[in-house]
C-alpha cells in the first residue's frame, strides 16, 4: 500500500535506536574498472555488521575528485557525504561515489539519466554485493537524485531508492529543459519498482526542489512496491545558497534527523 505522507519531528529516541556506535566503520578509497571501460572511484566503509549497502549521490557535479577515503577537491560538506560515517555507523556498508574516470569534470543531468552512469552503479553495485550479499540501496540529494532515480530504473540488483531535496524543476538554460522539465519527475519513473523513500525539508528555498512538488513524484512512482514521504522541519539558520548544503536543501541542523528517518525506512525494507 502506498504510503501517506509524514511529518518528521524525530525524538532522541528514534536517533539512538537508528544509529551505533560511530568506531563500528572504517573507509578506504576504492576504484574499479566497469564493463564500459572506465574507472569508477568511490570510498567504502565498512561496517562492522552490515544489515544492507547503500550507494550514495552528491548533486552539483557530483565530482568530488577523491584522493583518499577522506581528502577529495569537492563536495565535503554535501549533505549524504559529510554525514557518511553516520549510515555506517547505523550498520550500513556505505559507498559514496566520485564521477567516473570520462567524467572528471563533473556530471550534468544529461549524463546522471543516461545508460552508461546506470551501468557505473550497476558495477558498484555489484561489487557491494560480492563483498556483503546484502540489499543495495541507491540515495541521492539535489541533483544526485538523476543519478539515484536512473540507477533505480535502468541498474541490476537494485533494492530500493531514496530521493532526498529531489530536482523537480529544471532551469530554462538546461539542456534538458524542454524533455525534462519537471526533473526527476520527468524520468520514467514508472518503471522503478523497489520501495522509494522520498524526504523534503519544508522550508527548502531552493527553487529547483520545492518540498511541494513531491505529488509529482508520487504520482508518477505507479509501479513502485511502496513510496512512502517524509517532511522534515527545523535546523539551523541558513549559511548557504538556498540550493547549496548549508540551508534546508542540505538539512543544515537537522542531518541526524534525516539520516534517521532514512536508515528506519531501509532497516524495515521499505515495509
Amino acid at each position: 500500500m502506498r504510503g501517506r505522507a509524514v511529518v518528521a519531528l524525530l525524538t532522541a529516541l528514534h536517533l539512538i535506536a537508528g544509529l551505533a556506535p560511530a568506531h563500528a566503520a572504517n573507509a578506504d578509497l576504492v576504484s574499479i574498472k566497469t564493463p564500459r571501460g572506465v574507472r569508477q572511484a568511490f570510498i567504502l566503509i565498512k561496517a562492522e555488521q552490515p544489515v544492507a549497502s547503500v550507494i550514495l549521490f552528491a548533486g552539483g557535479k557530483g565530482a568530488l575528485g577523491l584522493k583518499s577515503a577522506t581528502t577529495m577537491k569537492w563536495g565535503a560538506e554535501n549533505f549524504l557525504v559529510r554525514r557518511r560515517e553516520a549510515f555506517a555507523a547505523a550498520g550500513f556498508t556505505v559507498a559514496v561515489m566520485d564521477a567516473p574516470s570520462d567524467r572528471r569534470d563533473g556530471m550534468n543531468a544529461i549524463f546522471r539519466m543516461g545508460r552508461a552512469h546506470a551501468a557505473d552503479i550497476t558495477a558498484v553495485a555489484a561489487y557491494l554485493k560480492a563483498q556483503t550479499n546484502l540489499p543495495v540501496w541507491l540515495i541521492g540529494t539535489s541533483k544526485g537524485t538523476f543519478s539515484a532515480a536512473a540507477g533505480a530504473i535502468e541498474a541490476r540488483n537494485i533494492d530500493g531508492l531514496v530521493l532526498t531535496s529531489t530536482i523537480t524543476r529544471a532551469e530554462p538554460d538546461w539542456k534538458i529543459a524542454r524533455s525534462h522539465s519537471d526533473g526527476v519527475a520527468s524520468m520514467a519513473l514508472s518503471r522503478i519498482t523497489v520501495p522509494t523513500l522520498i524526504v523534503s525539508h519544508r522550508h527548502d528555498e531552493c527553487d529547483l526542489s520545492p518540498a511541494a512538488d513531491t505529488p509529482k513524484l508520487v504520482k508518477r512512482l505507479v509501479s513502485a512496491a511502496k513510496v512512502e514521504t517524509v517532511l522534515l522541519d527545523g535546523g539551523g539558520k541558513a549559511q548557504s545558497n538556498p540550493c547549496e548544503a548549508h540551508a534546508p536543501h542540505g538539512y543544515w541542523g537537522i542531518e541526524e534527523q534525516a539520516v534517521a528517518v532514512i536508515v528506519k525506512f531501509i532497516k524495515n525494507g521499505g515495509n
